[in-house]
């Protein structure tokens, strides 16, 4: 008995110094992964709490040097089996922004980065996606309303990457994981989509009569506060492969076609799990951070996964 004792001791002391005193491995920057809900166009007009995180993310990644932007929006897809598109239009125009002066975004230079363009395609291409570089895309609201808000004085340089217009929740997850090695280099990947985004069951009339996206003359529907209660515990309660499961599987909830009556705007989730979700990012969870609510029905939640600093 004293032996076996004895033997614990020993065990549960060089446990305790394996807790204390890990092995040395080399370290790296690691920049964290932001899932925005982008909301609607009336965001980038009106002042929120999202508006104000967005901001902060901005301020964050320019004091770590950030190299670059690399966003998945909601609002571009290219057709055919496993392709992709990269946008490569060196002078990219803008598309015109709803119910939002002019003056919000329209002398608002956006700053291509061909290069790093360049760059995911070849891991694009090494992961075995069709990739084509697109050099006629002009910029959309989804991707642009977050750059501005983000960094209001100057665009960083950014690549913009397609959907795949078969919206495979698995397939958008794997570009994601084929782009996690960015994160190494000092690149933040973000993906422009929607917690809760369905347009035909939002409540459009405080709007239309009065420009206030914020009105909530009534609570949101019970299939909106489910979806929305999936999404923060799919994104805050799981990590590494585990989130890549859960988010991808948020496809499969009873009220995920009521909260996305389309899925272009849930694709960007998934290809945040695949760039946060690796097996070296188990234990690293996602944070809701800011949420606005805008025409009753559509929840704007704001995560983020991981933060700029070394990683092992």
């Amino acid at each position: 008995m004293e032996k076996t004792t004895q033997e614990q001791l020993l065990f549960q002391d060089l446990a305790d110094q394996a807790r204390v005193a890990p092995p040395t491995k080399t370290t790296t920057m690691l920049s964290p992964v932001h899932f925005f809900s982008h909301g609607s166009t009336m965001m980038l007009g009106e002042e929120s709490e999202s508006a104000s995180y967005w901001k902060q993310c901005g301020d964050d990644a320019l004091a770590h040097g950030v190299k670059g932007i690399v966003m998945m929006g909601a609002h571009w897809a290219c057709v055919g089996q496993d392709k992709i598109e990269i946008s490569m239009n060196p002078k990219p125009g803008k598309s015109p922004v709803a119910y939002v002066h002019p003056s919000k975004y329209i002398d608002y230079e956006l700053v291509p980065d061909l290069d790093s363009g360049e760059k995911c395609i070849r891991l694009l291409t090494d992961a075995g996606f069709g990739v084509n570089a697109n050099d006629k895309f002009d910029w959309i609201h989804d991707t642009y309303l977050i750059l501005i808000r983000m960094f209001p004085e100057r665009c960083p340089p950014t690549t913009i990457i397609s959907m795949n217009a078969n919206f495979d929740p698995h397939l958008h997850m794997q570009v994601g994981a084929a782009l996690r090695p960015l994160r190494e280099q000092g690149y933040l990947i973000i993906g422009s989509g929607g917690a809760v985004h369905n347009l035909y069951r939002n409540v459009w009339g405080p709007m239309l009569r009065y420009s206030d996206n914020f009105a909530q003359e009534c609570a949101p529907g019970d299939w909106a506060m489910d979806f929305r209660q999936a999404v923060e515990d799919a994104f805050c309660n799981n990590s590494g492969p585990h989130l890549r499961r859960a988010v991808t599987r948020l496809m499969k909830h009873p009220t995920y076609r009521d909260a996305h009556a389309t899925d272009d705007h849930f694709m960007a989730a998934t290809f945040v799990a695949g760039a946060a979700g690796s097996e070296d990012d188990s234990g690293i969870y996602a944070e809701l951070k800011a949420e606005t609510w805008e025409l009753t029905n559509m929840c704007n939640s704001q995560f983020s996964i991981g933060r700029w600093v070394s990683a092992t």
